[in-house]
């Protein structure tokens, strides 16, 4: 790991550990409302933001920063389509009705992207206190152990994960990708968080998992985690994958993969 990369990923860390903790400390003592229909946000996300984004601009001041939250007192840029030589890209409560309803898988995703190229990355479950992080061309980790993806190369065999859109239409093809794989597969799990499903792919809790209505907050982090664990990370069409547009499939092995998007092509 070059001198850079173990700069960044250890403020990184930090910076999500710092997310994660504020809440915690939020837990029960929050409000809520919609940013729209059912899309809620909290207290917490923002002060979890505003943790974050202190620790990162301290350490470097000169990078660019964009979150899922807005905050009138931010000045940093929001967008997911500027340009810039270093952003941080930061989603400082993915899972946010679990966390509202006390359920598991809730977390915090921190990644740096240099030039359109991730370089590295956290994702911090506070509640199971479960630290995923990669650097680029490092592999990835959890706790500080290694983790790979799994050897699943058949659809009939794979534990897959899928994230629906919040207001997601009956004839939508979100829906009857769903029905495909639901059909083809050994399960199918939707758990809440986009980042957690990436990391789980990566670590072998899940065998693969595609997204068509995520945000680039909630999958920049995991997609580096996921792809430095082995698997195999594409858009959801099959081409390469993009940040500025990240619907997105990933698989733990090339085999499953085609599968996989043989399954989702025949929804369509």
């Amino acid at each position: 790991m070059t001198n850079d990369q173990h700069s960044f990923l250890t403020v990184c860390e930090r910076a999500a550990r710092a997310g994660g903790a504020v809440l915690q400390r939020h837990v029960g003592r929050f409000a809520v409302r919609e940013k729209g229909p059912k899309d809620l946000v909290t207290d917490a996300d923002l002060a979890s933001q505003r943790a974050i984004r202190s620790i990162l601009s301290a350490a470097f001041p000169t990078h660019q920063f964009v979150g899922e939250e807005a905050d009138l007192d931010e000045p940093m840029p929001r967008s997911e389509q500027e340009p810039v030589d270093f952003r941080w890209i930061v989603d400082p409560l993915d899972g946010t009705l679990n966390y509202i309803r006390r359920m598991p898988s809730y977390c915090v995703s921190v990644a740096l992207e240099q030039a359109g190229a991730l370089q590295v990355a956290t994702v911090y479950d506070p509640l199971l206190d479960e630290c995923f992080t990669a650097a680029r061309g490092q592999g990835a980790f959890l706790n500080g152990q290694p983790v790979r993806a799994s050897r699943c190369v058949s659809l009939d065999e794979a534990l897959v994960a899928v994230s629906f859109s919040t207001n997601v239409p009956r004839t939508s093809i979100e829906i009857r990708r769903f029905t495909e794989v639901l059909c083809a597969g050994q399960s199918v799990r939707r758990t809440g968080s986009a980042a957690l499903n990436l990391c789980y792919v990566g670590s072998g809790r899940l065998d693969a998992y595609f997204a068509s209505s995520v945000h680039v907050w909630d999958v920049a982090a995991g997609v580096l985690i996921a792809r430095e664990a082995g698997a195999v990370v594409t858009s959801i069409a099959g081409g390469a994958f993009d940040l500025r547009r990240p619907n997105l499939l990933t698989a733990a092995t090339r085999g499953l993969h085609a599968e996989l998007l043989g399954a989702l092509k025949q929804a369509e």
